[in-house]
């Protein structure tokens, strides 16, 4: 079976690091999220790493979290809400992916391209950059079941554009060209190739001396720090209360029925 995320050009000083679900667009799963915290893991403690470029195999980045994950937690929602829930301040299992991209000490750079949806979203907000092709779609899309973001969009969000903005794109599940998101600031720059765009730009990174790019992450980050575990706690907080509630059922059937909700 086919590693679910994958580690290519490593050792070396640009690791390429790619979810590997083609088939379902790179639909996210438990256990991807799983070996993406691993794959970080393992990428933080290789010598002489200068860069990583997130990518998705097969022409696109991510669908979002796979439906027949989203499906399984409607039989199991204590115990999915308990683990949501556990720890304090901590990143709990949905967030630590996201938190992961974002502490590793060199620059992570992810090329969009085809879609971009929910928690693979939230996973490309988590890199230091992101190269989009002008044509990728682009959303924050939990709206779309009833829920808000809760993979670490509050590590990522609060850094890149103001909140009236960001409560629009949260609010209505906007899909987003590449052109649209580089406008609202969500994207450093477009390309028509955007993984060979960042590859370019990762060897150019690779390039600088690695203390002084270690160093300008870490000052960028503090500077530009919120009160992540805070933040983190709060998405918990907020989606465990979503999770189940009427209003939120009713969502996810009308969307499976084709059919307008109805909130009473």
């Amino acid at each position: 079976m086919p590693d679910l995320v994958e580690i290519l050009n490593a050792p070396g000083p640009v690791a390429k690091l790619r979810l590997n679900r083609p088939e379902k667009k790179n639909a996210v799963t438990l256990e991807m999220l799983e070996a993406l915290v691993a794959a970080c893991a393992r990428l933080a403690d290789q010598p002489g790493l200068r860069a990583v470029v997130l990518s998705g195999a097969g022409g696109d980045f991510s669908a979002g979290m796979d439906t027949a994950v989203l499906m399984g937690f409607a039989g199991n929602l204590d115990a999915v809400k308990a683990e949501m829930l556990a720890g304090d301040g901590d990143a709990n299992r949905f967030q630590a992916p996201a938190k992961a991209l974002h502490d590793l000490p060199v620059p992570v750079i992810a090329a969009i391209e085809g879609v971009c949806f929910g928690a693979g979203m939230q996973l490309a907000l988590a890199a230091d950059f992101r190269i989009a092709a002008p044509g990728a779609q682009l959303s924050i899309m939990e709206a779309k079941w009833g829920l808000i973001p809760d993979m670490g969009i509050s590590l990522s969000l609060p850094k890149l554009m103001p909140a009236d903005r960001a409560k629009a794109l949260i609010m209505t599940a906007r899909v987003m060209t590449g052109d649209d998101a580089l406008a609202e600031g969500l994207v450093t720059r477009l390309a028509d190739a955007p993984h060979a765009a960042a590859i370019g730009f990762a060897e150019t990174l690779a390039g600088q001396s690695p203390d002084a790019v270690r160093a300008a992450k870490t000052l960028v980050d503090a500077l530009w720090a919120n009160r992540t575990a805070e933040g983190l706690r709060l998405e918990a907080e907020l989606q465990a209360a979503l999770m189940g509630a009427p209003n939120q059922v009713e969502t996810v059937m009308a969307r499976i029925q084709g059919r307008a909700p109805d909130y009473g």
